[in-house]
Order: C-alpha cells, then sequence, then structure tokens
C-alpha cells in the first residue's frame, strides 16, 4: 500500500463511529509520541502547520496551510496532506487529503468529548456555523452519539439552510434559527463551528448544556464570550482537547483563563470520571493536536471491512 488518496477516499477510510473509537483507543495507547506542532505565521494572517506523532506501529506527519483569505473563494481554507509511515519498515503506506482528515478527526473528536462529558445527547443540537465543521459535527453526532434532532444557526441564511437540507436528507429533524443565544435555551447540545472572527456565543446555558467550541485556536481568535467562558468555569467545567491548548485556546485565554490548570480530554478518559448530570454545563475547548491526526492514521491503514 502506497496510496494517494483524495478527499472521497479519504474520507471513506475515516467512517464516523469507528473514528470516535479510534480516538478513544489512542488515549489508552502508552506508546503514543505527539511533539508539539510547528506554527509558522505566513502573510496576510495565513499559518504553515507541521504535526508530526507516532505510536509502536504507525508514524504521520501532517503538513497543512491555513489561509483565511480564502473564506468565500473557490479555494479551500485548509490545504495539505498527511503522510502515513510503518514504523518497522519506515515504508510510506498513505498520502491522506489533509482537509478531509482535519475535518473528520475535530468533528469526532466533539463527539468523543460529549460522549464522555455531556450530561444530556438527547438533544436538540445547535450548530453555530454552517462550513466544513458544522456539516461534520451534524454527521458525527447523529452517527455516534444517535442526535436526531439540529438547530442550524448561521450569518448567512443560505449557508443554514443548505446544512438543514443536508441534515433532513439525512434522515434527521433540522431547523434553521435566526439567534443563536436564543436557541442555546432549548439545546443542551451546542458546537460552534465558525471562523471564529468574532463572538457567536454569549448566552448563559442550561445547567445541562454542553457546548463544543472548535472555530478558535489561536490566542488572537474567539467564538465563545468571555463572561459565558467564566460563567463555564465557575459554574460547571471546562475542558481542553490537549495541553496545547495552554497557549492556542484564544477563547479562555481572552478570558482570563488559567487553561493550564483545565484537564484535557485524555485526563477524564484515563480517569473515567464522566460528568454527572448534576455536574453544570460543560465548555469543550478544541484546538487540535496531532495525536487526532495520528489516530485518523492509524485507522486509516487498517483494512476495511
Amino acid at each position: 500500500m502506497n496510496t494517494l488518496l483524495d478527499a472521497e477516499h479519504t474520507a471513506a477510510r475515516l467512517p464516523w463511529a469507528p473514528l470516535v473509537d479510534e480516538l478513544e483507543a489512542l488515549l489508552g495507547d502508552a506508546t503514543v509520541q505527539v511533539p508539539p506542532r510547528t506554527v509558522l505565521p505566513m502573510a496576510d494572517g495565513a499559518f504553515l502547520f507541521a504535526m508530526p506523532g507516532c505510536d509502536a506501529r504507525t508514524a504521520m506527519t501532517k503538513l497543512i496551510t491555513f489561509t483565511p483569505a480564502n473564506a468565500g473563494t473557490s479555494r479551500p481554507t485548509i490545504q495539505g496532506d498527511v503522510t502515513v509511515f510503518d514504523v518497522a519498515s519506515g515504508e510510506r503506506r498513505l498520502i491522506l487529503d489533509g482537509p478531509t482528515v482535519t475535518g473528520r478527526r475535530t468533528a469526532a473528536v466533539s463527539a468523543l468529548a460529549a460522549r464522555w462529558l455531556a450530561p444530556n445527547l438527547a438533544g436538540p443540537m445547535l450548530i453555530v456555523g454552517a462550513g466544513v465543521q458544522g456539516y461534520a459535527h451534524v454527521e458525527v453526532f447523529a452517527a455516534a452519539l444517535g442526535v436526531r434532532q439540529f438547530r442550524i444557526a448561521s450569518r448567512r441564511r443560505a449557508s443554514a439552510e443548505a446544512l438543514a437540507a443536508h441534515a433532513r436528507a439525512l434522515g434527521l429533524q433540522a431547523d434553521v434559527v435566526e439567534d443563536a443565544d436564543a436557541a442555546l435555551a432549548d439545546c443542551p447540545l451546542a458546537a460552534t463551528c465558525t471562523p471564529a472572527s468574532e463572538v457567536v456565543l454569549r448566552a448563559l446555558p442550561r445547567a445541562d448544556a454542553f457546548i463544543a467550541a472548535v472555530g478558535a485556536f489561536t490566542p488572537k481568535m474567539v467564538e465563545i464570550d468571555a463572561g459565558l467562558c467564566r460563567h463555564l468555569a465557575a459554574t460547571g467545567r471546562v475542558v481542553v482537547d490537549s495541553r496545547d491548548a495552554g497557549h492556542e485556546a484564544g477563547d479562555l485565554l481572552q478570558a482570563g483563563l488559567d487553561v493550564a490548570a483545565m484537564p484535557s480530554l485524555a485526563d477524564v478518559v484515563r480517569a473515567q470520571s464522566k460528568a454527572r448530570a448534576d455536574g453544570g454545563p460543560v465548555l469543550f475547548k478544541s484546538c487540535g493536536w496531532a495525536g487526532w491526526d495520528l489516530a485518523a492514521a492509524r485507522l486509516a491503514v487498517k483494512p476495511m471491512g
């Protein structure tokens, strides 16, 4: 196997429920090594990311660009590849489509976090943002967690309507809402999936709320209001996807919170400490970690059933 896979074939090797399970399995694997990722700022707010990782059998490096100026054009904001190697032989096994890996593993991490942390998985689920991550979060929460009802909010009504139509085509119930803050009162599940150029959630959530914030992954980016972040930290629980969030979680850093003191998803899973239903609302802050890409690489090289 030494194959270059396009977006469609990469997605086919990363089905939702097995991907969530593989992410969880990786957190229990003592052989996993993931150094800090290299982030190289480029002109006009763009970044180059180099993200390696390995376990006892599989090694990979993700090399991608993030170009915010491409938003709203025919060019994607994320471009690049994930190259997968066999550790024993050093042989290159696969080259996966980088944006597809990023899109699917990011949403699957949110679903894994909800599996462990969400006080109430019944739905409906609020999706703020109708881009790639909006689609991915609808699909994974339906496929892996059984959520059937969704509320879609987006700055562009047409984008929200398109995502709602996609959800309905999957047999789900989906409605477009104009005000994300107002919709939060009816939704125990929420995910903010925006370009993180402005605050999109300010309202205080339900006591049984789980919010996955995935759009902001640099100190200057933000989706969640600072007051809301502080409220969630004071009345419930804030969990980050990895220790790298300590210097990347813009929402939390701008709220003046001590991110380094917050538990990571790995801490939660390894301690087997699921949140109790009466433990208050939960904010899961996701910034991205090469370990998630390694989990996707591990699944991609498994024989397809």
